[in-house]
């Protein structure tokens, strides 16, 4: 299995508080009043997974999938001697190759998915959503779509090419522009419930996106 974050892993929950003020951690735990005591929740790509350790605490039964060796390695570094009801549970695999269909009360995909060129990204948002039991939610948390009038696009579009550009010349992430996630997960059937933003500076710069699975 390749590990394009063993350079850029230990420093990735660093940057990112430093590169939002914290916006981004917000963001990622945003839903997590929808969590209930012993919901099945997955976190694809968790990385050093601050909102799957939340999840935990609330008391979920959390599993996270991550390929990259790195990233798992400082988050069992996180959660070592914490004490949870329910232990989580760690995958390294390729989300692709993960398989448990229509199991999962909510999969979260926070920060994930933009990693990806927009064919994958597409592909890969319908495979999540088949990890989602009937009923159950997918919650997408990412750089929110540019919005206002042009000076505010424009600085939203540099903010957002910044973040892109040093993770394309770090980690080999795909370089693209901000993804319309909200017209994706209509296109895959799922109905958006809730969208929360989270600004920084003068804008939003965030959102976290509800959609429950019919």
């Amino acid at each position: 299995m390749g590990d394009r974050y063993k350079v850029i892993g230990p420093l990735y929950d660093f940057l990112a508080t430093i590169f939002s003020f914290g916006q981004i951690d917000k963001c990622k735990c945003g839903m997590h009043e929808r969590i209930k005591p012993d919901a099945k929740v997955l976190f694809a790509g968790v990385g050093q997974g601050i909102d799957a350790i939340e999840a935990a605490s609330l008391g979920a039964q959390v599993t996270v999938v991550d390929l990259s060796d790195t990233m798992l390695t400082v988050f069992r570094k996180k959660i070592q001697g914490r004490y949870f009801i329910n232990p989580i549970r760690i995958v390294h695999s390729d989300i692709f190759a993960f398989e448990e269909y229509d199991r999962f009360d909510m999969v979260y995909a926070n920060f994930f998915l933009n990693v990806f060129p927009e064919h994958v990204v597409l592909r890969l948002e319908e495979h999540l959503s088949r990890l989602v039991r009937p009923g159950g939610h997918m919650v997408v948390g990412d750089f929110s779509l540019p919005a206002g009038g042009f000076t505010a696009r424009l600085v939203q579009n540099v903010y957002w090419y910044i973040a892109d550009i040093i993770f394309y010349i770090m980690a080999k992430n795909a370089l693209h522009p901000v993804y319309p996630y909200q017209e994706h997960l209509k296109r895959l059937g799922l109905e958006i419930e809730e969208v929360k933003r989270f600004r920084f500076l003068f804008d939003d710069r965030y959102y976290s996106i509800l959609a429950r699975k019919k």
